[in-house]
């Protein structure tokens, strides 16, 4: 199977981590009303950050080759949890190109095929070894 995406992730001490994916460099870390230091997002925020970004890129793609003008993408993420512990994920877009109906709800379609739309909705084993 080959791979796709790859982070590395090293942490000191407290919660504050630094990521390293691909050539680039980032920081997570919990909010300080949860014990952090607020220097980066905290873990589902990147996750959620994942997901629209993915939105917008494959929305970008596939208008570039249908020759449709989008205009600003804007993608609201937010995740939930009832009760019980279930999540679900509230995903909101607005395009503000001169789009009819038929091309918005085409693009409503490939919003929920998109790759990381269709890992979350899938799940995705996780092996995990201690080395």
């Amino acid at each position: 199977m080959p791979r796709i995406a790859h982070a590395l992730l090293d942490s000191e001490t407290g919660y504050a981590a630094v990521i390293h994916a691909g050539r680039h460099q980032l920081t997570a870390d919990e909010p300080s009303s949860r014990g952090g230091t607020d220097t980066g997002p905290a873990p589902y925020e990147l996750l959620l950050s994942g997901l629209a970004a993915c939105t917008a890129i494959t929305l970008r793609m596939v208008a570039a080759r249908k020759g449709w003008e989008l205009g600003s993408i804007h993608v609201d993420v937010e995740l939930h949890k009832d009760e019980s512990g279930t999540d679900r994920i509230a995903r909101a877009i607005s395009l503000t190109g001169p789009l009819n109906d038929r091309q918005k709800a085409t693009l409503a379609d490939i919003a929920e095929k998109t790759p990381v739309t269709k890992t979350i909705k899938a799940g995705a084993t996780i092996e995990t070894k201690f080395l």
